[in-house]
């Protein structure tokens, strides 16, 4: 037997590749063997395809070409059959100690009619991705488009936990793609076990009698296609034992769509809400939440051999997508040099995150906790020419106006607070709040917060809708009767000129959460809070970019604009 041929030598670090092309090269017909006889006709050698009554072609990354001007006759395709190990129940053989891979097209009466010769190669380099994520003991699930490297990866990583992790691990080989042909498996793996499997249906059989039989820490198993076996991952995962699978689909919004290989991130069930917690999210009463803790916490998209797609948190990643939220995964690229690069996905957003806010949080998430009776941290927005400044000054020396809603959701609340810098923060107990804010069908049904209302001296503000607009103007006139002096959202009489910057951006941001958060996944209008107009073709501009219908209302300025969905 000859030894497997490798690339040059690469510093430490780098990417080494070790196939065994010249066994393969040694059981196809001879002129196709001559056609590949240059070194640069066997780089990036993908595939040899063999057709009957076709030129055969060899296949690369983004192209293939003819090999020689003679079609294949049944003598050839019987020549090469005749050198390979026997064919499966999947129609795959290969060659005892490499790991290629020649698959058959058969005829209706079971006759070779077709072959494709796979290329195995053990790449050794690409494991240090995702190197981290190995010792936490967590499950990982691998996807990606056909040919994009998921098997290469996964050989690598088997022999990282077996020899540099010194981990107990056995290898499910349906296919014997992993660990190569024959009875003794390919040096790729290390000191990783392989239990081969009989017929590819019995899959989900031969892995758990794995864990029951052999005690392994690791399972590494090759395309997880069906429903037993997704179950099968399921039940050695609750095991305590570490799963390392590949599975069919491009990304993880596939996998969730996907109802047989759904469970293996948490499944997804339809929940009917209740009336109050409908109202409180803003949705339909019928929606779809994920149904269970992901078999795999840990799941990599793999874009191309050298760029993946970490999600370190399946579980939030999958909640996210079905609320049509971006998970925005990390981005990790493996350069020449061997050095492995980790960056953030871009958010889906066209202005600077505010300091102190994260992405998709809303504004007010970043605001500091403030105990009962101390002082909320605002700042009031004003003009050159603002001759209100003193009187806010003084009144940000008084206590943060508390406030027990009732019915009225506090998110507008903490909106407001945040985007006017309003002294205003909620209340659980009626006997901590200064003022309640309250629905008039809400309240009805409430005697015993009208009686203890009565009986601590707290007001009461009854408005009929719980509209943005409607809680800002009664919010604006609790805080006047509270003492302070709350200025408005954008002064009227400010000109471009004199117009705060941070009251722009505070408008911006306050229309990319409503776009993000409630009118895009939800589609439900929302009203923003009233700006000047030079503020308010900027929101316009914003909303156009996510495609959102506008419209202004008001009588006079400050006008605000409500967004739509598309």
């Amino acid at each position: 037997m000859r030894p497997p041929t490798e690339s040059p030598a690469a510093p430490s670090g780098q990417t080494r590749i070790t196939d065994d092309l010249d066994q393969l090269l040694g059981v196809l017909p001879p002129p196709v063997r001559q056609a590949l006889a240059l070194p640069a006709d066997r780089e990036d050698l993908l595939e040899v395809v063999l057709d009957l009554g076709r030129i055969p072609e060899a296949r690369y990354p983004g192209r293939a070409r003819p090999l020689g001007d003679r079609p294949i006759e049944r003598s050839d395709l019987g020549s090469v059959v005749e050198r390979l190990g026997r064919f499966g129940g999947d129609n795959r053989a290969g060659i005892e100690r490499t790991l290629h891979r020649i698959s058959a097209i058969r005829n209706r009466t079971g006759d070779v009619v077709g072959l494709t010769c796979r290329v195995g190669r053990a790449v050794f380099g690409t494991v240090a991705m995702v190197r981290d994520l190995l010792g936490t003991g967590q499950s990982l699930l691998m996807m990606g488009r056909p040919g994009v490297g998921k098997t290469t990866a996964l050989r690598e990583i088997a022999r990282v936990l077996a020899d540099d992790l010194d981990r107990r691990v056995v290898v499910i080989d349906t296919s014997n793609e992993i660990a190569g042909d024959g009875d003794i498996p390919h040096p790729a793996i290390g000191r990783a076990r392989r239990m081969q499997v009989a017929r590819p249906e019995w899959q989900h059989q031969v892995m758990i009698e794995a864990v029951e039989n052999h005690m392994p820490e690791v399972i590494v198993i090759d395309e997880i296609g069906t429903e037993l076996e997704a179950q099968a991952a399921r039940t050695i995962a609750e095991r305590g034992v570490q799963l390392v699978a590949t599975a069919h689909g491009n990304e993880l919004a596939n996998l969730i769509k996907n109802p047989t290989l759904s469970d293996l991130v948490g499944g997804i069930q339809s929940v009917t809400l209740g009336d109050d917690e409908a109202r409180r999210r803003r949705s339909q009463k019928t929606v779809l939440e994920r149904a269970a803790e992901p078999t795999f916490p840990l799941a990599v998209e793999m874009h191309s051999r050298h760029r993946w797609l970490v999600h370190v948190d399946v579980a939030r990643t999958v909640d996210l997508l079905l609320r049509s939220q971006d998970p925005r995964p990390e981005i990790r690229a493996l350069a020449a040099d061997g050095s492995v690069s980790v960056e953030d996905r871009p958010a889906p957003r066209l202005l600077p995150k505010r300091r102190g806010h994260r992405a998709g949080e809303p504004a007010s998430a970043a605001e500091p906790r403030v105990p009962p009776g101390a002082t909320a941290p605002h700042t009031a927005v004003s003009g050159p020419t603002d001759t209100a400044a003193p009187a806010r000054a003084q009144a940000a020396l008084r206590p943060a106006l508390r406030l027990l809603c009732c019915g009225v959701e506090e998110r507008l609340i903490a909106q407001l607070a945040a985007s006017c810098r309003w002294p205003v923060r909620c209340v659980a107990e009626i006997g901590e709040a200064d003022a309640v804010l309250a629905l008039r069908q809400q309240l009805g049904g409430c005697p015993d917060l009208r009686r203890q209302a009565r009986l601590r001296r707290v007001p009461i503000l009854v408005i009929k809708s719980g509209s943005l607009h409607q809680v800002e103007r009664a919010v604006g006139r609790l805080l006047q009767r509270h003492g302070h002096a709350p200025a408005p959202a954008a002064p009227a009489a400010a000109s471009e000129a004199t117009a705060e910057p941070d009251d722009a951006l505070a408008a911006l941001e306050e229309c990319r959460l409503a776009a993000e958060q409630v009118v895009l996944p939800r589609g439900q209008p929302v009203d923003l809070l009233p700006r000047s107009e030079r503020v308010r073709h900027m929101q316009e501009d914003l909303a156009q970019r996510y495609r959102l219908r506008t419209q202004v209302f008001g009588a006079a300025e400050p006008q605000r604009l409500r967004l739509f969905p598309p």
